[in-house]
């Protein structure tokens, strides 16, 4: 049961944010957005480092100085893998006009919710794994570590649950189909998260790879998604201080419950 909540922890955390589109008139406002990006960008790199990548290095420790290689093929398996995915989906990210991946005549929102959906992917992978350690007797996860983990996605899964949802409605969906649209985005990180732990429960020796993978595959969203959005424009600042405010919560997170 603990691994279920656990499991579904970030996607109640999508459709919190997407569930906003009933509550709030107005489309968020572009400052608000850097923001919102920023902390989910700072979020997932103390995700990335704290709850991933140190740990897959740990649990090499056996390999002396060594230890990094499994951390760093895994890494780059992550990179590519998202990589691959950028190249064969069809996506439109917030706030450009040009579709990326092959020429398809998908409606704009769909390309829209495709792109959410595809940063998810890595998220979903990343809880999986954390879950996949504590359940194999060779790791020295702990469950207040994966929980940990879990809630830091969820945090930052609120903020793109809005993200997604509002524009849709002021784009002249109905708030239901806006909410439906922006929860569903979040629906593929228990998928893929369950998937996971059933490969790596298959895979136990490949765990320090697993982990990396998660985080190559959740840098690659960040630094290809996350910081050109909190970014552009003018007064970029707050998206800066937003990054830092995640990071430390996340960082804080996982050292406390970890």
């Amino acid at each position: 049961m603990d691994i279920f909540i656990g499991l579904m922890i970030p996607f109640l955390g999508t459709t919190l944010g997407a569930a906003c589109v009933f509550f709030m008139k107005k489309e968020l406002r572009m400052q608000v957005q850097r923001a919102l990006t920023g902390f989910a960008a700072g979020v997932m790199v103390a995700a990335s480092i704290w709850s991933l990548l140190i740990p897959a290095m740990e649990q090499s420790a056996d390999k002396g100085r060594l230890a990094f290689l499994p951390a760093a093929a895994g890494f780059w398996a992550g990179v590519l893998f998202l990589l691959l995915l950028d190249h064969v989906i069809p996506h439109l990210h917030m706030n450009t006009d040009e579709a990326e991946g092959p020429k398809s005549k998908l409606a704009r929102t769909t390309m829209m919710v495709l792109a959410v959906t595809l940063h998810n992917i890595p998220e979903g992978m990343a809880v999986g794994v954390v879950y996949a350690g504590f359940l194999s007797e060779n790791s020295a996860m702990t469950l207040s570590g994966a929980l940990a983990l879990s809630i830091g996605i969820a945090i930052q899964n609120f903020p793109e649950g809005a993200i997604i949802s509002m524009p849709l409605h002021a784009q002249g969906k109905s708030k239901s189909k806006a909410f439906v649209l922006g929860a569903g985005s979040g629906a593929v990180e228990p998928v893929a998260a369950l998937i996971t732990i059933l490969a790596a429960g298959l895979l136990v020796p490949a765990m320090p790879y697993l982990l990396s993978f998660a985080a190559g595959a959740m840098l690659y969203v960040v630094v290809e998604e996350l910081i050109p959005e909190m970014s552009s424009g003018e007064h970029s600042n707050i998206g800066v201080l937003m990054f830092s405010f995640g990071f430390t919560v996340m960082m804080a997170l996982d050292v406390a419950l970890g």
